[in-house]
């Protein structure tokens, strides 16, 4: 019982001295300026790699020529709009004579002709893509939380420019889906870094404001816009790949993070860039000798030990609290992502809609902010899921009842729908990171990660099955909205929290395992 109370207090000196030095480092300092740079700009080449498919599975206009079933030079032929059947009251053959596809755009549907019996595969290489994402983030979440936030970024970059190449140059729709499983890899693995790569470096109270800026919906607003301007799904690989590069290059400048140097007991290092921080931030170095004497205590304690999964598996409090958030990134990932692939269910022009659906998350984004601050993460989870769920289910009833002007109400809460799944989305990821101890930080929200690419990975199957059920995306979409804004109302608020190092086991638990302990012994006593 006295290791475990030393055990704990010395956890809590830690995440308290660690505050500090940050602050004497400069809080919110250039350094801090520069990694946010590059880490949130990088987040260019990985929107641009997850949304590729709103575009490249577009399927453009196409028409079906049939021949008449009449012999000699004058043969006469029929087109069919979209049609995989021959018209009505024609005397045509069974099968098309050639398939014309409408010349305004150039994707996988007209390179490969997948349409009418392969239609299927346009929406199965997205979910293709989306198994990679799932099968990452458990492996980069123990690879971050194993050998340091750095090499897992930088890997996941230089995955993520090789990979888009490769799809550019690809022949055949199966070295394409190949190649997007290898994206959705690169994209799992810097999707389940980067927060936390960010945040381990920022002060406690401006942790929510670097969340709340909108690179993500920006980013996705200048893909549709790049799709409008280049109209080839090849062409828009190689830009991806191209501007990869240079945040690339930049990564190499960044250090490693000290917290999670300090949690595995590196402590030369970890003094090493702290200094860095302080002299890129002007600075005066910081004492770090009480850091480092407690640590050097911590670890006569507590050795340094491999964390996995199984460490918040067997932690109660840690598990319900995972088992809740897992739940909702699990619908947060479906209702994002059906969303913006169901993009060719709203009215109007595909590239005006892309840049829409997009544009509505800056303010929504932006505006967590706020929020996220004033009434905690928690409840701005709560209220923005909320929002979402009222959109979703609007959206579905409009469809199935389809009343005058459905096509402008039902593209409405479409908007308002993906602004409050976005807005929702991103408190939750502050919220989940600041959940989890250092130790099992990047395990924990890997597999929360991981768990919401289960739910993209149906969402273009449903988007697919939409088209003959009306209204069965957007209903499910709602439900699971509100079910997400119920979960979040159960986790513990953790606004203006510490970030905790180690995972910490409750007085009341330690006390009752001692007690059990000697209850044991008692019987066996007894029993003798």
């Amino acid at each position: 019982m006295a290791e475990s109370t030393e055990k704990s207090q010395l956890e809590e000196q830690v995440d308290d001295i660690l505050e500090r030095v940050l602050e004497e480092c400069g809080g919110l300092g250039k350094l801090q300026w520069i990694l946010i740079a590059i880490v949130i700009g990088s987040k260019l080449a990985i929107t641009w790699s997850m949304l590729m498919m709103t575009f490249a599975g577009a399927t453009p206009d196409w028409w079906c020529v049939w021949q008449n079933q009449t012999s000699g030079p004058n043969d006469s032929y029929a087109e069919s709009l979209a049609s995989c059947q021959p018209p009505e009251n024609n005397s045509v053959g069974d099968s098309c004579v050639s398939i014309r596809f409408n010349d305004d755009k150039n994707t996988i549907v007209n390179e490969w002709s997948l349409i009418c019996d392969e239609e299927w595969i346009s929406s199965t290489i997205t979910t293709i893509q989306m198994g990679g994402l799932l099968a990452s983030g458990f492996i980069a979440g123990q690879v971050a939380d194993l050998i340091g936030r750095k090499p897992t970024f930088i890997l996941a970059l230089a995955l993520l420019t090789a990979s888009n190449l490769v799809c550019g140059f690809s022949v055949s729709w199966q070295m394409f889906a190949a190649a997007r499983f290898v994206i959705g890899l690169a994209c799992g693995m810097y999707l389940t870094v980067f927060f936390n790569f960010i945040l381990e470096f920022i002060p406690v109270r401006y942790r929510a404001m670097v969340m709340a800026i909108p690179a993500w919906p920006v980013f996705a607003a200048l893909f549709g816009l790049v799709s409008w301007w280049l109209r080839d799904w090849q062409y828009l690989h190689y830009a991806t790949a191209i501007i990869t590069v240079p945040f690339l290059i930049g990564a190499f400048v960044l250090p490693e993070s000290f917290r999670w140097l300090v949690s595995h007991y590196k402590t030369e290092r970890a003094e090493t860039v702290i200094a860095r921080i302080a002299s890129i931030n002007g600075q005066r170095r910081p004492d770090v000798s009480k850091l480092i004497e407690i640590t050097r205590r911590e670890a006569e304690v507590k050795e340094d030990k491999r964390y996995s999964l199984l460490d918040i598996f067997s932690d109660r409090t840690l598990l319900k609290h995972s088992i809740l958030l897992w739940f909702i990134w699990l619908a947060s990932g479906y209702s994002y992502y059906a969303i913006s692939f169901g993009v060719e269910e709203l009215s109007g022009d595909l590239y005006l809609n892309m840049f829409l659906l997009s544009a509505v998350e800056i303010p929504a984004q932006a505006v967590t902010w706020f929020f996220n601050n004033c009434i905690g993460r928690k409840w701005t989870c709560c209220l923005f899921y909320s929002i979402a769920a009222l959109g979703g289910l609007a959206v579905g009833v409009v469809q199935v009842l389809n009343p005058a002007n459905s096509s402008t109400i039902i593209n409405g809460c479409a908007m308002v729908a993906k602004l409050g799944v976005a807005a929702a989305w991103a408190a939750l990821m502050t919220f989940t990171t600041e959940t989890y101890p250092t130790v099992v930080r990047n395990i924990g929200y890997g597999c929360a990660n991981s768990i919401s690419r289960v739910g993209a990975m149906v969402a273009p199957q449903i988007v697919h099955l939409s088209k003959s059920v009306s209204g069965l995306m957007y209903f499910l979409s709602g439900a699971l909205m509100l079910f997400s804004a119920i979960s979040a109302s159960l986790v513990p608020e953790t606004k203006g929290k510490l970030m905790e190092n180690q995972i910490r086991k409750s007085e009341k638990m330690e006390i009752y395992k001692l007690e059990s302990g000697k209850e044991k012994e008692g019987q066996n006593l007894h029993r003798y």
